[in-house]
């Protein structure tokens, strides 16, 4: 189903989200590679896929949470992907700062903080599914753009 069926195949991130653990820690690894896809783009062109991935990923989600029968499967990632995707728009060029924004979307993914947690419980299907995601990687890009500034400064 996963393969043959490209909605689940885009939501369930390239198959990323079928790892037996921690399929959410495994799906952000598996956005890294589109993120130097994206970079090529440049900062507008990065932009604008990480902007239409929002809306789309909305519907996306919704669809196949629905088609699952489940609220918000862990198996679908996409909000994952775009949340990393985020996180990563105008990454300083130090090797560090790839796995700092990793690691600080993951610690807010899973430890959803206000305004975070009210997402995740209050907003139905597709929107509860990608914003609380949305949120987390908008918190870990102001984090990642201030520290690079005061380090620069």
């Amino acid at each position: 189903m996963t393969f043959t069926n490209p909605w689940y195949f885009l939501a369930l991130g390239c198959g990323s989200g079928l790892a037996p653990r921690m399929p959410g820690t495994v799906g952000t690894l598996a956005a890294i590679p589109f993120y130097f896809l994206f970079i090529e783009a440049g900062i507008w062109g990065y932009l604008g896929i990480v902007l239409a991935a929002i809306p789309f990923g909305i519907w996306l989600c919704e669809k196949v949470a629905q088609d699952m029968q489940v609220k918000d499967p862990g198996c679908i990632v996409w909000d994952e992907f775009v949340g990393l995707w985020i996180t990563l728009f105008m990454l300083p060029s130090a090797w560090y700062w790839l796995p700092l924004g990793f690691l600080l979307f993951r610690a807010f993914d899973i430890l959803k903080p206000w305004p975070i947690s009210w997402l995740d419980k209050n907003l139905p299907g597709g929107y509860g599914i990608m914003l609380d995601d949305v949120a987390a990687g908008l918190i870990s890009f102001s984090i990642i753009q201030m520290l690079a500034f005061v380090l620069s400064a």
